[in-house]
């Protein structure tokens, strides 16, 4: 109850505008324009975007407008065939990208970065309370940052706190993107963390553990607490914990309540099992090669590679990007990545923010291009692709009528120079403005 108490008094202070100590540089940086208010409400008239060019979610179209009418996307098109009502307002966005808003499909809201506090301390010694209004910044830094949308993986020993973060956003409490969340995640019994405590102590861990029989309860309870996903960790770095017949438990029992499923899976043998029970995504994917991609595509799996948390944890083991030759564990990624690129499996933008700084999650483009894929591609992973994986492709992910008014505005081009999108200068979601030239 007092935890209770606590997080719903920080979810009231964020309201009115809480902030972090001065010499927080991630939250000041990445949400210095964002009103004092924390609120921002949607106009009452027609918003006409005229960028240089849009990005639709596939390709760039040049000499188009999109018309923003409520919280939809009235119309796209060639600015002559936009027909405009007789009281609209007008941005211009000369040398901009207009774009859907980012998708990032693997985020940890209640996690900061592990150089500021091991994962161990967030999970044992700070506070719920304290934990959610880390949170609530960290919403804040991924909206104005470009990305309108989160598949948030787990609380890491956070209990639902996932699913009250959401409600607060949806009810425009606190500002952040859309989320879809998982609460606790799954984990077999005894293969998780915090661990390496004498055996006879209980020490809470960072997910549900349960097994065997117990599985379909689980997968229905956390259903029933708010999980629009189900996550189970497939493996931990000594091998696969769960069979494959158990993960085909968890599915099955998922996919009879309409919830997709996502796997951390990091072996070829997590994947292959977790490939094989039929789960939805995997995540990480760090040692997959030719049999584990290939079984992916036979069923349908996507690929969430989550390149920017490997190389952040590599920078932490003092790996010196700028001075050093890359690790063994960064050769291995950038080989995967290739060959599931050349394989052509579905790949989803997702970078694990929480393990580094909110608001840095360009950099998982900037690594799948760096590792091989073109940017119009890397594009297409964080808009319309990542949309129809997440099934939110209805609502969610292109520029055309009658989808949700989620776009960013960005400088230059990104289908050239993916860095362009550092440089976000109109954050709109569902039609309210966040940020504008």
């Amino acid at each position: 109850m007092h935890r209770l108490i606590g997080a719903i008094l920080c979810l009231a202070l964020a309201a009115l505008g809480c902030q972090r100590q001065e010499g927080d540089a991630e939250y000041a940086s990445a949400n210095s324009q964002l009103p004092v208010t924390d609120k921002v409400a949607a106009v009452d008239r027609p918003i006409l975007l005229k960028p240089a060019r849009v990005f639709d979610g596939a390709k760039n179209q040049e000499g188009w407008v999109v018309l923003v009418r409520g919280e939809r996307i009235d119309s796209a098109g060639p600015a002559a065939d936009v027909k405009l009502p007789d009281e609209v307002r007008t941005i211009a966005l000369p040398q901009m990208t207009l774009l859907p808003g980012l998708i990032d499909a693997h985020t940890h809201v209640l996690l900061h970065p592990y150089n500021e506090a091991s994962w161990e301390d967030q999970v044992l010694k700070e506070p719920a309370a304290l934990r959610v209004c880390r949170a609530t910044n960290h919403l804040r830094s991924i909206l104005l940052s470009g990305f309108t949308t989160i598949r948030d993986l787990g609380t890491e020993g956070a209990g639902y706190s996932d699913v009250g973060l959401k409600q607060a956003v949806e009810q425009n409490i606190i500002p952040g993107p859309r989320m879809l969340v998982t609460t606790r995640a799954i984990v077999a019994t005894g293969s998780y963390a915090p661990n390496s405590f004498a055996p006879e102590w209980h020490i809470p861990q960072g997910a549900e553990e349960a097994d065997g029989a117990v599985l379909p309860r689980v997968v229905r309870d956390q259903i029933g607490r708010g999980a629009d996903w189900i996550k189970v960790y497939a493996d931990n770095a000594k091998g696969a914990t769960f069979t494959t017949q158990e993960l085909k438990i968890i599915v099955d029992t998922a996919h009879s309540q309409n919830r997709p499923v996502a796997a951390h899976a990091t072996t070829k043998e997590g994947m292959s099992r977790a490939a094989l029970a039929g789960v939805d995504t995997i995540e990480h994917g760090n040692d997959g090669y030719l049999k584990e991609f290939r079984q992916m595509l036979g069923h349908n799996v996507a690929l969430c590679p989550t390149l920017a948390a490997s190389e952040a944890m590599a920078k932490y083991r003092g790996w010196k990007h700028d001075a050093e030759p890359e690790p063994a564990a960064i050769k291995t990624r950038r080989a995967s990545f290739k060959e599931a690129l050349e394989l052509s499996v579905v790949i989803v933008n997702g970078s694990d923010l929480g393990v580094f700084a909110h608001g840095d999650g360009a950099r998982e483009l900037e690594l799948m291009v760096d590792y091989g894929m073109k940017p119009p591609a890397a594009l297409r992973a964080a808009t319309s692709v990542a949309a129809k994986v997440l099934r939110q492709d209805d609502r969610i992910g292109a520029i055309k009528s009658g989808l949700l008014a989620d776009l960013i505005a960005v400088e230059g081009d990104p289908t050239r120079d993916i860095g362009a999108l550092r440089k976000v200068r109109l954050v709109m979601k569902g039609g309210t403005l966040y940020r504008e030239p």
